[in-house]
């Protein structure tokens, strides 16, 4: 990445082009398995609830935002608190441009003094592609440093197909 790019802490103010990205995934793509894109007000219930307890990030080009990254919570019991789920979606122009590696190599280094171990990422998958899903995500992940440890068949459907879901795993 070269200098016109900068990741940063997401702001609140934020919220509204997280949702136009956002929004791509969700009308367009199998990558999501929501059915309705969230609107701005959604993402910044969700921004203010991550942020709580787990980093959120966002990469901008040129002062605009074109990808973010963020953490949550596995579950809710003790056990768990060692490990988390990570989203990451990039603006679909600016994607192959080494802003997921960018952003992931981030919200790893902020996890890390959290004490986190694990990162888990759910990914839609199919084994043949078509026009909503393409492997891509997972093989990003794979470039990554995560492992598969699950394979879901058939788990969400969206427009009119069955999707699998995959695991992935990272230990940090």
């Amino acid at each position: 990445m070269d200098n016109e790019y900068n990741i940063r802490v997401v702001k609140l103010e934020d919220a509204e082009r997280l949702a136009e990205i956002y929004s791509y995934y969700v009308e367009e793509t199998a990558v999501s398995f929501e059915y309705q894109a969230p609107s701005k007000n959604d993402f910044q219930d969700r921004i203010r609830k991550t942020v709580e307890k787990y980093p959120y990030i966002v990469c901008t080009y040129n002062d605009r935002v074109v990808g973010y990254a963020y953490a949550e919570a596995y579950s809710t019991r003790e056990a768990y608190n060692w490990t988390v789920t990570s989203s990451i979606y990039i603006d679909k122009a600016f994607r192959r441009k080494r802003i997921g590696s960018a952003l992931y190599v981030e919200l790893e280094k902020k996890l890390k003094k959290m004490g986190i171990v694990n990162i888990l990422a759910g990914v839609a998958y199919s084994e043949n592609e078509d026009e909503y899903l393409s492997h891509d995500s997972m093989k990003f992940h794979l470039k990554e440093g995560y492992t598969q440890v699950a394979h879901m068949p058939s788990i969400g459907k969206k427009f009119g197909r069955w999707y699998d879901l995959l695991w992935l795993q990272k230990k940090i």
